[in-house]
């Protein structure tokens, strides 16, 4: 056999001989391997998943991360949700003063663990020698008994937990969970309680003594064991200065610091946001979008107003304030300062409350959305009855007839309910429903035409969205490419990185287009409002805003929503049991702090014209309405693009007059060649009969001349009873039943009118046609006549009050 044969068989023979002592090295120890592996499984699964479970507080920072407020944990402890890092000088005075070799050691330390035993067992006194990771361990076990089976369990443990934590992670844990005397646990909720300061702005002195605590938590107890804190606190700053941690002048000066003492009140900026984010996060800790230094000046503000207010016993404000383009809440005060007696837990901002005249906007805005009406329109301000319902004016005057723009910013109540018929009030409420008005949950026949005056309930949460809302959809549509988005009235944000989503990118207009929201924000830029009440000319070196009052009926609720083209702010006043006060008007006690809320804002400029919505058209100056041929005043004005469907002007009409111009001619009397023809600004006679007293300039039509055939003119007409209207009876406080007013407006001053009750003559009327009567229950045909014999007729049905 040849050398290379030899050595093949000698390898083979060798293999097998290792092959052999291999199965039986492993015959021999396999109960050891087995006994091996079972520990190592125990090992690798011997930590609890979560390491801690119980129940922390919830914190509530601001979105620059300073603390807004903080609620306790579920068990009474104030124990803070684990911390993110531990700041340097206490790291460095908990370690020198726990665990010197805590980044070196695998989880126990031999040394100090030999230490102790020694000691235990040779004197009386007892000594730890645990780690901080062994700590860590036995927090998590909730401190069981201390035994040396506790102790090995414990060894046991923190070496797992090293292998599968940094040295960072294990720190975090220690300092979250670490107790701190009393029912304070954890690092950053010691530095609150006990200095009233967040962990990182610690200095050596503080940092030095809450390092010391969680060994003996006993000692912070005010009062009792100072100094046993102190000599424990100096003699670690010593060692802190000995290390060269810290230079002498430092070190002089922490040992001048003051002990922890009494623990402060943790920090109440937000407080009912801070409760709102307790019930939906609970035991989390959530980074706000509200702004801290605003936040505290809403509450200054706000706290100055309710010393005032409440000298009228008026005891609840609250006041809420978004970005109008992401929505996010940016100040948030739900209730004044006031005392439990007056609710001062209550959350106002998400409550109910009737609305008074805060809805008007949109009223006006759908109607120049969908091009029923122009910016300013003339509107009817005259005496109305809707099925017995009789709306009046704040300053129970009428103007006849009024621009709806200004009948907007005085915020009157019968062009409103006018306004409010034309459009529908099915139709309105729909529109409620799109902008996520959710109070309004009742059908909308339930409310009636009372809705927009107040007859139904929202919070000042839905309200301010919805104005942000328009804010935000001209803002889009000016920067976009006159684009809208679908979800323009999303609810807005109150959690950081949780954005509110807009929708999709669209052409039209999902609820309002952007020309109609430009002209309803203009007429609430009007500064000047409401006429009779106080009359301000509200801070008129103010950024410029669009805003809104609103009172509800028996001044129970006073409101002030304003957008700029980057803030929606909404003020709610009033008292939280529903008590009215006199004086409580949105003019009077919430327009005051809007505009306080306003100057503490950024200056921002005025929208910008969405011209992509608008055309230009020639309207009429008298009128507000498209011009038509006999219109002699005109202006080319931008209006939304579907008003150029609206009428024309019905007021102006050709007339022919005399050549003095002083009577009304035709060719029945008076020769061609001698008549002038004009074009005449003519209201009905109701809408004249108010509206010329309050406007010199306006012409009453001439009569018509002696002799000349009249056809088709009406010189007077009923302002009371109106058509198909039922009169009824009231009674007075003895129940006797008061006389009904008939009232007449007439074009021609001076004139007599003679009135009758079905041919049954009762009474005449001179100047003022006003005639008092208590005429008894039925059906009945009024007729007036006056002395040049033009007659008016009309069935009244009259009945008395069912109680």
């Amino acid at each position: 056999m040849d050398r290379g044969g030899t050595v093949a068989i000698a390898k083979k023979n060798l293999l097998n001989i290792s092959r052999q002592h291999i199965i039986y090295w492993i015959g021999k120890h396999k109960v050891k391997l087995t006994l091996l592996s079972v520990v190592f499984v125990l090992w690798l699964f011997s930590l609890p998943s979560p390491l801690f479970d119980s129940p922390t507080a919830t914190v509530v920072e601001s979105r620059e991360g300073f603390m807004l407020g903080a609620r306790i944990a579920d068990d009474g402890q104030w124990r803070f949700p684990k911390m993110d890092s531990v700041p340097m000088r206490f790291e460095q005075s908990i370690l020198l003063f726990e665990d010197e070799y805590f980044y070196i050691h695998p989880g126990f330390n031999p040394v100090s663990i030999g230490k102790a035993l020694w000691q235990n067992l040779t004197t009386d006194k007892r000594r730890g020698g645990s780690t901080l990771t062994q700590q860590v361990i036995r927090l998590s076990r909730k401190n069981k008994q201390r035994s040396y089976v506790e102790k090995l369990i414990e060894i046991f443990q923190a070496t797992r937990l090293e292998a599968g934590y940094s040295k960072k992670e294990i720190l975090n844990l220690y300092a979250s969970y670490a107790p701190f005397g009393g029912n304070v646990v954890g690092l950053e909720t010691a530095s609150w309680r006990y200095f009233g300061i967040p962990a990182e702005d610690l200095s050596w002195g503080q940092s030095a003594a809450l390092a010391v605590l969680p060994n003996a938590p006993s000692l912070i107890f005010p009062g009792k064991n100072e100094a046993i804190l102190k000599e424990k606190r100096d003699r670690l700053l010593l060692k802190l200065f000995q290390k060269e941690i810290i230079d002498q002048t430092t070190y002089e000066l922490a040992l001048d610091e003051k002990l922890p003492g009494k623990p402060f009140a943790l920090p109440e900026i937000a407080p009912h946001l801070t409760e709102k984010i307790r019930k939906e996060h609970r035991g989390k800790r959530i980074q706000s979008t509200v702004d801290y230094s605003l936040q505290k000046k809403i509450n200054r503000i706000t706290k100055e107003h309710y010393y005032s207010l409440a000298q009228n016993q008026i005891n609840n404000l609250a006041v809420l304030i978004l970005d109008v383009n992401t929505r996010e809440v940016l100040a948030y005060v739900g209730n004044a300062p006031t005392t439990p007696e007056n609710n001062n837990y209550v959350d106002i901002i998400d409550k109910s409350r009737s609305t008074g005249s805060v809805l008007k906007p949109f009223l006006y805005t759908s109607l120049l959305d969908s091009g029923e009406l122009l910016p300013n329109t003339l509107v009817a301000d005259v005496p109305t009855t809707v099925n017995g319902y009789s709306p009046e004016n704040f300053d129970k005057k009428f103007n006849g007839a009024i621009p709806a723009g200004i009948a907007l910013s005085r915020s009157l109540n019968v062009p409103a309910v006018r306004m409010l018929r034309t459009y529908g009030l099915q139709r309105f409420h729909k529109k409620l429903e799109e902008l996520n008005f959710r109070g309004i949950d009742h059908p909308a026949d339930y409310y009636g035409l009372s809705l927009i005056l107040g007859g139904a309930e929202s919070s000042l949460w839905d309200i301010t969205n919805a104005y942000a809302g328009m804010a935000s959809t001209l803002n889009y549509f000016n920067r976009s490419s006159s684009e809208y988005q679908s979800r323009e009235f999303i609810d807005p944000v109150y959690v950081k990185n949780m954005y509110a989503d807009f929708g999709k990118k669209r052409t039209d207009s999902p609820i309002f287009n952007a020309g109609a929201i430009y002209h309803t924000l203009n007429s609430l830029q009007e500064v000047n409002r409401p006429e009779g009440e106080v009359n301000w000319n509200f801070f008129s070196d103010s950024q410029p805003i669009a805003w809104k009052t609103g009172t509800s009926f028996g001044f129970k609720d006073a409101w002030a929503i304003g957008v700029t083209t980057k803030y929606a702010i909404g003020i709610w006043v009033g008292n939280a049991d529903g008590e009215g006060r006199p004086g409580l008007t949105g003019v009077q006690a919430a327009a005051p702090i809007l505009f306080e809320v306003l100057d503490v804002l950024p200056k921002n400029e005025w929208f910008a014209v969405p011209y992509d919505e608008l055309i230009e058209t020639e309207i009429c100056h008298n009128s507000g309405h498209l011009a038509s041929v006999f219109c002699e005043k005109t202006s080319l004005e931008w209006i939304p693009k579907e008003g150029v469907r609206s009428n024309a002007c019905p007021y102006h009409q050709k007339v022919f007059l005399n050549s003095a111009e002083t009577l009304q001619v035709n060719s029945s009397c008076y020769p061609l060649p001698n008549m002038k023809q004009k074009n005449w600004f003519v209201l009905p006679p109701v809408l004249e009969y108010y509206y010329a007293p309050l406007h010199p300039e306006y012409r009453t039509l001439p009569d018509f001349a002696n002799g000349c055939l009249k056809e088709g003119e009406r010189k007077m007409d009923f302002i009371f009873p109106k058509k198909n209207e039922t009169i009824l009876l009231p009674k007075d406080f003895d129940e006797n039943i008061n006389e009904v007013v008939f009232k007449l407006a007439h074009r021609t001053p001076e004139t007599t009118v003679y009135w009758y009750l079905d041919s049954e003559y009762i009474g005449t009327t001179e100047t003022f046609h006003e005639l008092a009567l208590a005429p008894k229950p039925g059906t009945y045909i009024l007729t007036a006549t006056d002395q040049e014999g033009n007659e008016l007729k009309q069935q009244v049905e009259i009945s008395k009050v069912s109680l």
